[in-house]
């Protein structure tokens, strides 16, 4: 046994509810070999008592098998108290409001092509028509699709006199996106690190203004972006995006345990692809029927809305004028849209 081989062995074990690693998250305080027993000091932030006892568990199980014998290894956690409301992987960065920003969403999903940068997008837009000040930060940086949403691919972000980024304005929405600084055959390669700096530019280094919501369009996943954005900034909350069928769940379910393990509140679900109806009016469960349905029933959270399967809708996307730019009346997509944004914590001004 070495300090190496212990370190290397406890880098695959997780923090609950993240993609990333105790090891990469800076919790490992200490490894102490001495007459064949090895001591391993953790250090962890958190609210939560289950994260310290599935870690425990998941460290012993790995050093058990590398020592031969359980006695060999002593795992001490150290267990404090998260400043502020962060209750994140290590507590490097205690989450922040945004300057003039009243309350930030985050729309997030466990897997990629679940449309959730349609709903992102057609919400910002829905939140707007209700006479609410709206910010939309594309947070997706290897994935960027905002800017061809919003039909302003040609445009490029400027800088004021404090340096921070001028958010780009189309359809009335403030915008922030990856989009806007690569053309759109320009591939972003960053490892974790610079994607974190990214992250947090968008976030802290864009002159927002005065806003009444700011929605973070996530990307899929619990990465480091995910992470990034929980540590950095104090989320009011969190809409997750699923299609009915199980291997979307699946990875929906894993989003909506991340914000829990960061006291992030869930504030419902969104359905999309629900169904495609036909010109005859029958319709079609594509992708299965009812799955977001008995998920919110089962989580005990609200299904916002059911977005069905629409070709008007993504030839919208395509051409940059969001749906939700109809009235209800003229489109019950629109009108979807409409009922899920009554339902979230913002309300229009009088």
């Amino acid at each position: 046994m070495t300090e190496d081989a212990i370190r290397n062995a406890l880098s695959v074990v997780k923090y609950p509810g993240f993609s990333r690693d105790i090891v990469s998250f800076g919790l490992v305080k200490s490894i102490l070999i001495e007459k064949g027993v090895v001591s391993v000091g953790i250090q962890i932030q958190t609210r939560d008592p289950e994260v310290p006892e599935q870690i425990f568990k998941a460290c012993h199980e790995i050093l058990d098998e590398i020592a031969g014998d359980p006695e060999k290894v002593q795992i001490g956690i150290d267990i404090q108290d998260p400043p502020g409301n962060a209750t994140t992987p290590g507590g490097a960065t205690d989450s922040q409001s945004i300057p003039g920003v009243k309350r930030i969403i985050a729309v997030a999903s466990g897997k990629g092509g679940v449309g959730k940068s349609t709903v992102s997008s057609n919400l910002a837009v829905t939140l707007s028509r209700q006479g609410l000040k709206v910010g939309l930060c594309d947070c997706d940086l290897y994935g960027p699709s905002i800017a061809l949403m919003f039909g302003a691919t040609d445009q490029q972000p400027m800088a004021d006199t404090k340096e921070r980024i001028i958010p780009i304005e189309a359809h009335g929405i403030k915008l922030m996106s990856m989009g806007f600084l690569l053309g759109d055959d320009a591939p972003v390669i960053v490892r974790g690190p610079l994607a974190t700096r990214y992250t947090q530019q968008f976030l802290q280094g864009v002159a927002w203004g005065e806003l009444d919501v700011l929605i973070l369009d996530l990307p899929p996943g619990t990465g480091d972006i995910q992470l990034t954005t929980v540590q950095t900034i104090a989320l009011d909350g969190a809409i997750v995006v699923t299609t009915p069928q199980e291997v979307a769940l699946i990875d929906a379910r894993k989003a909506i345990s991340m914000f829990a393990k960061v006291n992030v509140r869930i504030l419902g679900l969104i359905e999309n692809m629900s169904w495609f109806e036909c010109e005859h009016g029958t319709r079609y469960h594509l992708f299965g029927e009812g799955g977001g349905q008995r998920e919110a029933e089962l989580l005990d959270i609200p299904l916002l809305a059911q977005i069905p399967l629409d070709p008007d809708t993504r030839q919208r996307c395509d051409d940059g004028l969001p749906v939700a730019l109809l009235d209800g009346s003229q489109s019950p997509i629109a009108a979807a849209f409409q009922r899920a944004a009554e339902a979230l914590p913002v309300s229009a001004p009088a």
